[in-house]
């Protein structure tokens, strides 16, 4: 979704006269596929972490035409038809798209002569799964160049992948005054300042926040709760009393960017897009409980470019502030490599080659 977006403002700043539409697919399909296509996916990595990594790994080793291969297709056609009628009815000229599930859907309707606009698809991890690599597409967009080599290997014509890097809001491409966003923040901007987020569920911030804050006691704290009311209470509470300067708890909020500025550091879930986000705004990591699959591999991304450190749990998240704490230099280090594999553009570039080939 967030890619999504990020491709359509990408549009837009190339071409203002664009007619640009984002179609959700869970939009176009019945109530019981979008309930097991994203709850149970969201139970899974939640409660059984290993189990969604071992059928993240055996579905990426599956030949395509497999019969479970074959069934999963015939499942997701079947509930899909809104879409193809959406699609037809908006009757584009190119379409890019940010998951596989409409992109394999595109293929079908590409190969039996029903649809005659290009195809795009944005990787939106730095790691590829299977699931990907889909025949009759004109091109891929991908993060990074190992991504673009396993393609290759996958047989996908070379000409047809282009490293752009993983698209993000216009946002985060700005260059920000750390001190004038601080002070709209009531932070002090001469502080070292860590950023925790929870993402939308805000799982585990508060125990996460007591420990960050007894490890460094020059650390200040902003917390984003997400949209859990729950865990916002109780850091409102924990910041009341650590007295003021030290924690700043926050709710769901659209000022990212802005404390991504103020931040020497961010905790954070290693999804493909928030991590793309850090990245382009030259902001190191603590990666943190990297679910098995994707967010394992794009862990592995950042800890070899010395972008990004690894905490498996919060014991390993409070040694790891330790060492910055105990070695505040070491930061700027990953500041620079962060900055050095950021893509802030790349919604623009990707959308400048898909305006190129009409």
């Amino acid at each position: 979704m967030r890619a999504a977006e990020a491709l359509k403002a990408g549009a837009l700043a190339e071409r203002p006269e664009a007619e640009v539409v984002h179609l959700d697919v869970m939009n176009y399909v019945n109530a019981t596929f979008r309930k097991i296509y994203t709850d149970l996916y969201i139970k899974l990595v939640t409660n059984h972490p290993a189990l969604w990594g071992w059928i993240y790994q055996a579905s990426t080793e599956a030949e395509p035409d497999a019969t479970g291969q074959k069934l999963r297709r015939v499942v997701e056609r079947l509930s899909t038809r809104r879409l193809r009628d959406a699609i037809d009815d908006f009757a584009p000229d190119a379409i890019v798209c940010t998951h596989f599930l409409p992109a394999e859907l595109l293929m079908r309707e590409i190969a039996k002569g029903r649809l005659q606009a290009p195809v795009w698809v944005q990787v939106t991890d730095y790691d590829l799964h299977r699931m990907w690599v889909i025949p009759n597409m004109t091109g891929f967009f991908v993060g990074n160049e190992e991504v673009a080599f396993r393609m290759r290997a996958h047989a996908i014509d070379p000409a047809r992948i282009h490293v752009t890097g993983i698209p993000i809001m216009p946002a985060f491409a700005q260059n920000y005054d750390r001190a004038a966003c601080a002070s709209a923040f009531g932070l002090d901007p001469a502080r070292r300042t860590c950023l925790l987020m929870g993402g939308g569920a805000g799982l585990g911030v508060a125990g996460l926040a007591h420990r960050l804050l007894a490890v460094d006691p020059a650390l200040q704290l902003v917390v984003l709760a997400g949209k859990n009311a729950q865990a916002l209470a109780e850091l409102q509470a924990m910041a009341a009393r650590e007295g003021k300067g030290r924690l700043f708890p926050m709710g769901f909020t659209s000022e990212v960017p802005r404390l991504m500025a103020t931040a020497d550091i961010v905790v954070t879930k290693p999804g493909g897009l928030t991590t793309s986000e850090c990245l382009a705004m030259g902001l190191p990591m603590i990666v943190s409980d990297p679910i098995p699959g994707q967010e394992e591999r794009n862990a592995d991304y950042l800890l070899e470019n010395g972008a990004a450190l690894k905490a498996i749990d919060p014991l390993a998240l409070e040694h790891r502030m330790r060492l910055i704490a105990a070695a505040p230099e070491r930061l700027e280090v990953m500041r620079r490599n962060a900055r050095a594999l950021g893509r802030p553009h790349a919604a623009i570039e990707a959308m400048r080659i898909v305006f190129g080939k009409l």
